[in-house]
């Protein structure tokens, strides 16, 4: 105590002086002002206190008073006691009189008397406060104020704090630790009653606890008053100054878990098969915060399963369909929110969609588990979570027609699938693809050597597309085949070439072989076979003699073995003199051979060349009947070469062995095809025993009419000369020519010497008729013609009464090599413009060369 009086000296004394109120220093009636407060007199027949006042000084007792009267004068001077209100406080030294000195207050009259101390006009004024602060007083004075409260929680973070007071109208400031105010603040002046909180827990936190304090004001509050005394003078009392209320609460302690959440998206939207997935994964805490234990993060397993492969993107669903098919799993352990990415231990194995979906399996955190809130799992089949692997769309293609020829329009047909897996899907329908095929003319005559690229010299002749809108099979547009050897066909698929949206799910540009055998068409060479007799008349047991030149044929024909698909060449053509017959109608192209007389067969070989038959003993053709011969050429034809079988109508094939009498005939035929501007004409073959004196042949030809239209023979363009018949044989029209396309009729006609008709031909009929085109045909070479052998001199070639056949025998032989190659040529321009065969007789050129 010293040591305080010298370091804190009390406050000096000093006087009091009038504070508010009515009156003067002689008659006073209202507060005194004292050490900076107001205090009101409690003893009435005392000094006034204008000498020293000490310093106030808190009572808890004083006199005789009560502790309820102390507090009642406590509460008084507490709420209006430092009023600047001369009423106000005027009624306050009239109650502190009543109270603190009642005998001296109440025997002068009380109220009444001391109230006329105020104005008149303010005494009812004064009356009516000091009322009011007597029931107020009596109500709520205290002598024992209080304060408490509790927090009570209903959850992690929601609770309430109650307040209680005695009395229960005080309030106080709420200081919140932990915790918030649901206007957000952490304070709040507060009174009796139950207040929401919401907990805010420290960051990572794994547990915590709510705090509260509050402090009350005490004013007016307690038993007691502040005394001040002025030693042998009035003393007068203030408001207690009691120390202010406090109370604080804790929660229980509060355990916490949290909730982690994954959302990912792919790295790559396209993965190349046998390329690694990788996803990247965004993870956020959507409750509390990640908790660390002892200062470390509390780890947490997430495992990521790849579903697939999905042939379209999966819809997405909260769970994986039933039975989706599963590439593999992957683990990763979340120590914190923020960005990670998979492991990257999955590969893409064959082309799909691939989605992933990640979970949080509470109960595989072990000692962790409680500090989750519950588990996790991401959504199936999000578009930002799939990636797609592209397929890679190949096809395997057969050639429709393995044997073909000049000319023909060919397909192919293409089975195309997805060689690395599903053909994938958009919107629900499969992705279609463009296939491309090129169609190559193999360089050479062999079939194509099979091989990655087509060789420097093979021609593409023609490329076609096809969509393909699905796996499965399709036919190609048609490719003309112009020439004759192979052709092979080579597919692919180009990214370039596909609508842009379609290139990222396709792999990559794809090529079949070149060669392939069944992808391969064999343009089988057409065969020219011209042949002509030596003589038309043969007598019996004579002999007769056949130049055959045939064109056409690879060069390398028939050195060809086959190599297991396409088949070996052959190697013979074969001839067949058939005969006798009666009449040379018998010989139509329709007439049966399989049943027909053979004289014999020979045969040469099946390559280009001219050949002469009928010169040795094994090749020997040696009528010993009467009748009407022909030859029949026939090439069975094999994988690189067209059959071909001559007709039985060809004149130059024939010969006749006489018999006593033959009728007078005449078979003709016409040049069957020529362009405009091209020279052609007709061949009559005249018949019979005995041509009369005189005889002539006049050819005339009719057109070029519409090949729509009825023949029609009445004006003729072309009129031969008058041709001396005096022997049976061949003779011609002579040439001519026109300058459009069309249908030219030939009609000739027999005249004896008095012009009369011996016979006449038909106007339109096939082997009378020239197709005339707009463009000429092309020519195939015809093999060199050697000199004719000697005729074997052991056996005459002619006789059966026609001895001037033999004068004229070497005449005829140079007439019959012209016309054959004359005959050849322009079989080869029919057959490469496709001419016209009707349903008559073809005529000598078509027979000649099919």
């Amino acid at each position: 105590m010293l040591l305080g009086s010298l370091f804190f000296p009390a406050a000096p004394a000093q006087a009091a002086t009038l504070g508010v109120g009515y009156g003067n220093q002689d008659l006073w009636l209202g507060s005194f002002s004292s050490h900076g407060r107001q205090a009101y007199c409690m003893d009435l027949d005392a000094l006034a206190p204008w000498g020293n006042t000490q310093h106030p000084e808190l009572k808890t007792t004083l006199d005789s008073l009560s502790a309820t009267e102390l507090a009642r004068l406590n509460y008084v001077l507490g709420r209006w006691g430092e009023s600047n209100d001369p009423n106000i406080t005027s009624a306050v030294q009239l109650y502190v009189w009543d109270i603190a000195d009642r005998g001296n207050y109440s025997a002068p009259g009380g109220d009444g008397q001391f109230v006329t101390r105020a104005p008149g006009n303010m005494q009812a004024t004064i009356l009516s406060h000091l009322t009011t602060m007597r029931s107020e007083s009596a109500a709520n004075a205290v002598a024992n104020p209080s304060v408490s409260m509790s927090i009570t929680m209903t959850d992690q973070y929601q609770g309430q704090l109650k307040v209680q007071a005695n009395p229960t109208s005080a309030t106080g400031t709420v200081t919140l630790t932990n915790a918030n105010f649901t206007n957000g603040s952490t304070s709040a002046t507060l009174g009796v009653g139950t207040h929401e909180i919401v907990g805010i827990p420290p960051e990572g936190a794994p547990d915590y606890q709510i705090t509260a304090s509050l402090k009350a004001p005490s004013l007016g509050y307690g038993a007691g008053v502040d005394l001040f005394y002025t030693p042998g003078e009035q003393r007068i009392l203030g408001a207690a100054s009691f120390e202010p209320l406090f109370a604080s609460a804790q929660s229980a302690v509060i355990p916490l878990d949290f909730r982690p959440v994954i959302e990912t998206v792919v790295d790559a939207k396209f993965v190349q098969a046998g390329d690694v997935f990788s996803d990247k994964l965004n993870v956020t805490v959507t409750k509390h915060s990640w908790i660390k234990v002892n200062g470390i993060p509390v780890p947490v397993l997430a495992e990521g399963t790849l579903y697939g492969p999905f042939d379209a993107q999966p819809v997405e669903a909260n769970a994986p369909p039933e039975g989706a098919p599963v590439l593999g799993t992957e683990s990763l352990t979340l120590t914190h929110p923020g960005n990670y990415v998979s492991p990257g231990t999955l590969t893409a194995p064959e082309s799909g969609f691939y989605t992933w979906v990640w979970r949080i399996d509470k109960t595989k955190q072990g000692a962790n588990a409680k500090y989750l809130t519950d588990s996790f799992t991401d959504r199936f089949g999000r578009v930002a979570e799939t990636s797609v692997t592209p397929f890679q769309p190949e096809a395997v293609s057969k050639a429709n027609g393995k044997l073909v020829k000049p000319g023909d329009r060919v397909t192919d047909t293409i089975t195309v699938s997805s060689t690395n897996g599903a053909w994938l899907k958009h919107n629900g329908e499969p992705i279609p693809v463009v296939f491309e095929g090129t169609a190559y003319q193999a360089p050479g005559t062999l079939p194509p050597v099979q091989g990655a690229e087509a060789p420097a010299g093979a021609v593409p002749i023609g490329t076609v597309t096809v969509t393909a809108p699905g796996p499965g099979e399709y036919e190609s547009p048609e490719v003309e085949l112009p020439d004759a050897g192979f052709v092979a066909w080579v597919w692919q698929v180009k990214k370039a070439s596909q609508p842009e949206w379609v290139r990222p799910y396709i792999a990559a540009d794809w090529q079949d072989e070149y060669g392939i055998n069944i992808e391969s068409h064999s343009v089988r060479w057409p065969l020219t076979i011209t042949s002509e007799v030596r003589e038309y008349n043969v007598h019996k047991n004579g002999r007769a003699f056949d130049r055959i030149t045939v064109s056409g044929f690879p060069e390398n024909h028939p050195e060809f073995t086959g190599d297991g698909y396409w088949g070996p060449d052959e190697q013979e053509i074969e001839h067949t003199v058939y005969g006798p017959f009666q009449t040379d109608a018998e010989l139509t192209d329709d007439l049966d051979l399989s049943d027909a007389p053979v004289l014999t067969r020979i045969t040469t070989p099946a390559k280009n060349g001219v050949y002469d038959i009928g010169y040795t003993n094994e090749d020997r053709i040696q009528p010993t009947e009467a009748g009407y011969y022909v030859i029949v050429t026939r090439f069975a034809g094999d994988d690189r070469v067209q059959p071909f079988t001559s007709s039985p109508t060809d004149i130059w094939e024939r010969f006749y062995v006489p018999d006593d009498e033959q009728p007078v005939s005449v078979i003709t035929q016409a040049t069957p095809v020529a362009g405009v501007g091209e020279e052609f004409d007709d061949t009559a073959l005249v018949q019979g025993t005995k041509i009369p004196d005189g005889a002539y042949l006049v050819f005339r030809a009719y057109g070029p009419h519409d090949p729509d239209a009825e023949p029609v023979c009445e004006v003729p363009f072309f009129t031969s000369e008058k041709i001396a018949v005096t022997q049976a044989g061949i003779y011609r029209s002579g040439k001519t020519s026109v300058d459009r396309a069309g249908h030219v009729y030939w009609v000739e006609t027999l005249y004896d010497a008095t012009g009369k008709v011996i016979a006449e031909g038909k106007c339109g009929a096939p082997g009378e008729t020239t197709v005339v085109t707009e463009t000429p045909q092309e020519v195939p070479p015809t093999p060199e013609q050697p000199e004719l052998p000697e005729t074997p001199s052991e056996l005459a070639t002619t006789g059966g009464g026609f001895p001037w056949l033999i004068a004229a025998g070497g005449l005829v032989a140079l007439l019959a090599a012209g016309v054959t190659l004359w005959f050849g040529r322009r079989l080869a321009l029919h057959r490469e413009r496709g001419g016209d065969s009707g349903e008559e007789d073809t005529g000598i050129e078509d027979l000649m060369n099919q």
